[in-house]
C-alpha cells in the first residue's frame, strides 16, 4: 500500500522572459522591437513528481539545472507558467539567506513575524520563542536588527523558526551550507528527529554525502527537466557519471543486451573469495577482485584498470588502480584478466557497490562501470561501520 502524498507536482513548467536590454532607457527606445530583444528562459520543462507523507527527498543537480526553481515552485514562492502543484499540511521554508526577515527589524520582531507567517499564533509563538533563540544560539544579538547580522546568525535564526513552528513539510535549500559545523550538525539532528517523527523534508544540496545520509529517494534535475527518480546511490550516479551512462551501467549489471565501446569493454568486476566468484564475503578473510576486460583493438598506450568501493548509499570508501602498483597490463586483442587482491577485507558488515574503469594511461576512457557488481559482507565481530575493527576491552582501576 503506497503512502498517500503531501505534494503533487503534475506537468509543471516555469518560463522566464530574459530582455537582453541593458538598460531601462535601450527598453523605453525600442519598445516596438522588444520581442526582438527578449528571450525566453525554460527553467522546469514538464515535472511530474509525487512526494508522499514521511518521506525525504533529495534535489539534486548542477547548477542552473532547476532544483530551487522546483523548491520554489513547491513552497508557492513562484507560480508555474503551466501545470499545478497541490501541497496539504503546514510547510516550513528556507529557501534563500534572510527570506522573510526584515532587515530593519530587530531578530526578535522578525521571529514574531516569521512564525505568524508560517501560521503561529501570538500565544503559540510566545511559548516557542525561547526555544527559537535557545536552538539558533545567538541570544545576545536578538534585539540587533537583522541587518548587522552575518550570513550564519541569519541562518540560524531562520532554521530555528522553520523546525519550531510544527511543519507537516519543511523545505530546505542550499542555505545550511553557510553555517558552521557544530550549527550545521544541530541542523542535521533536528531533521533526523523530524524523518523518526514522519514529517516530509525536501532538501537541496550539492553535498552527496548529506544527501545519501538523509534522503529515502533523489530527483536529479538536469537543464529544468526531471532525469532521474529512485534510490540515492543511483541518483548520485546519475549526477556523477550522467544518466545515459548509469543506465548502460546497469543494463550490463543486469544482462540485458548493450551496444559495447568499439575499441574495448569491461567484461566485469566479480568478487572472488573462497575459491569462486561470490556475492557474499566476510570480513576480515582474504578476498579478490577480478577485473575482466577485452580488447577488439591493440592498444599503442599502456593501460590502467582502476576499481573503487562505496556505501550503497554512493558514498566512496575505496579506489585503487594498477598505475598506482606499477602494473603493466596486456595491450593485446583479446580478452585478459587482472586480480586485486586483499589479504584481508577490510569492510564491515553492510552492502557494498564496485564500481571501475579503463583507461590509457593518458587518461583516455575506454569504458566505466557504474555501477559493476554488489556484494555483502558478514562481519561477526562486535561493533558496527563500514570499517573493521578487531577490538578488545578491560577495566583499568
Amino acid at each position: 500500500m503506497t503512502a498517500p502524498t503531501i505534494v503533487q507536482i503534475q506537468d509543471v513548467s516555469k518560463r522566464f522572459v530574459l530582455h537582453k536590454h541593458k538598460s531601462v532607457k535601450e527598453r523605453i527606445v525600442n519598445a516596438r522591437s522588444a520581442r526582438e530583444h527578449r528571450e525566453d528562459f525554460w527553467a522546469l520543462r514538464d515535472i511530474d513528481l509525487d512526494i508522499p507523507i514521511g518521506s525525504t527527498v533529495g534535489l539534486v543537480g548542477h547548477n542552473g539545472s532547476g532544483k530551487s526553481t522546483l523548491l520554489k515552485v513547491i513552497g508557492g514562492i513562484i507560480q508555474p507558467t503551466t501545470g499545478s502543484v497541490k501541497r496539504r499540511g503546514r510547510m516550513a521554508a528556507l529557501l534563500e539567506l534572510g527570506a522573510g526577515f526584515h532587515p530593519d527589524l530587530t531578530g526578535r520582531e522578525n521571529v514574531y513575524m516569521n512564525a505568524a507567517i508560517l501560521g503561529l499564533t501570538q500565544k503559540q509563538i510566545d511559548t516557542y520563542f525561547d526555544a527559537i533563540v535557545d536552538f539558533s544560539g545567538i541570544e545576545e544579538f536578538i534585539d540587533t536588527q537583522v541587518k548587522f547580522y552575518s550570513s550564519g546568525m541569519y541562518v540560524r535564526l531562520a532554521f530555528a523558526v522553520a523546525v519550531h513552528v510544527d511543519p507537516d513539510l519543511l523545505l530546505v535549500d542550499e542555505v545550511l551550507a553557510v553555517g558552521d559545523e557544530p550549527f550545521q550538525r544541530k541542523c542535521m539532528e533536528k531533521i533526523e528527529q523530524f524523518q523518526r517523527e514522519g514529517r516530509t523534508i525536501v532538501v537541496v544540496s550539492h553535498s552527496a554525502s548529506q544527501i545519501g545520509r538523509l534522503s529515502d529517494k533523489v530527483v536529479v534535475m538536469d537543464h529544468g527537466r526531471m532525469i532521474f527518480e529512485g534510490p540515492p546511490a543511483d541518483g548520485l550516479r546519475v549526477l556523477r557519471f550522467g544518466y545515459e551512462e548509469q543506465e548502460r551501467s546497469q543494463a550490463r549489471l543486469e544482462g540485458r543486451p548493450v551496444t559495447l565501446n568499439e575499441d574495448a569493454s569491461i567484461l566485469g568486476i566479480s568478487l572472488q573469495a573462497d575459491g569462486g566468484t561470490t556475492e557474499a564475503a566476510t570480513s576480515g578473510a582474504p578476498a579478490s577482485l577480478a577485473f575482466d576486460y577485452e580488447l577488439r583493438t591493440a592498444q599503442s598506450e599502456p593501460l590502467v584498470a582502476g576499481i573503487a568501493i562505496e556505501t550503497k548509499q554512493g558514498e566512496p570508501l575505496y579506489g585503487l588502480n594498477s598505475g598506482m602498483l606499477d602494473l603493466a597490463l596486456p595491450t593485446s586483442v583479446g580478452r585478459h584478466s587482472v586480480d586485486f587482491s586483499f589479504d584481508s577485507l577490510p569492510f564491515g558488515a553492510g552492502a557494498y557497490v564496485i564500481r571501475g574503469s579503463l583507461e590509457t594511461a593518458g587518461g583516455k576512457s575506454l569504458d566505466r562501470l557504474n555501477p559493476a557488481s554488489e556484494f555483502a559482507v558478514a562481519d561477526s565481530l562486535p561493533g558496527g561501520g563500514v570499517v573493521r575493527m578487531p577490538v578488545s576491552a578491560r577495566v583499568r582501576d
